[in-house]
């Protein structure tokens, strides 16, 4: 299941991870973004995305990928993902990431790619953000067993999609929690020629 979520959205201003604004990866999330990703109309709000203009959000101009994600492993801010992210995230001994386990300005999640399936459409995005309701669920985002989110919120949601995302998959809803999708990691030379490399996000955390 995938719900989802908008730079500038704020669904609970009570909640420590209930705006949008900011990002685990990074504070001013909504600053490097160049705005809200979407209309600001009693806040920032969500559109429909259109093919024709490559899924881009129609009254600003991103400084950033809008085909951005979140999956729930916070390697920065969690913790237990922290301390287990050298040991579970397969790249992390790759070049460009091995030697970084403890560094706190390094994550090895942020602007990593991924597949996503719904139907017969596929697009790609860059992970920017950690969620929804848990961040250390390393059986569900790197298990080989096919498990299950241990998020039981949002109708049990796996992760949250751009607006981009939502619109070149075709989801069913602007903002709702009845899409399912398959998803898997894929590294950026298998990235294939899309409206998602228009702009890509290579910023680290911030």
């Amino acid at each position: 299941m995938s719900t989802t979520f908008w730079v500038g959205e704020i669904f609970d201003p009570k909640a420590a991870d209930g705006s949008q604004v900011m990002s685990t990866y990074d504070s001013q999330w909504m600053q490097s973004y160049g705005g809200c990703d979407g209309v600001v109309k009693n806040g920032c709000q969500t559109e429909a995305r259109a093919q024709a203009k490559g899924y881009a959000p129609t009254s600003m101009t991103p400084k950033e990928n809008p085909f951005y994600l979140d999956l729930p492993f916070d390697d920065i801010n969690d913790p237990i993902a922290f301390a287990e992210r050298a040991s579970v995230i397969p790249w992390a001994n790759d070049p460009g990431f091995a030697g970084n386990a403890q560094n706190r300005s390094f994550s090895y999640m942020k602007n990593q790619w991924v597949r996503i399936r719904m139907g017969n459409r596929e697009c790609y995005g860059q992970i920017e953000d950690a969620g929804p309701g848990q961040y250390h669920d390393k059986d569900y985002v790197f298990g080989s067993n096919d498990a299950r989110p241990a998020n039981k919120n949002f109708n049990g949601a796996g992760m949250d999609v751009s607006p981009a995302l939502n619109g070149c998959l075709g989801f069913s809803e602007l903002d709702g929690e009845s899409d399912k999708v398959d998803w898997q990691f894929v590294p950026r030379d298998q990235v294939p020629a899309g409206p998602w490399l228009n702009i890509v996000t290579v910023s680290q955390v911030k």
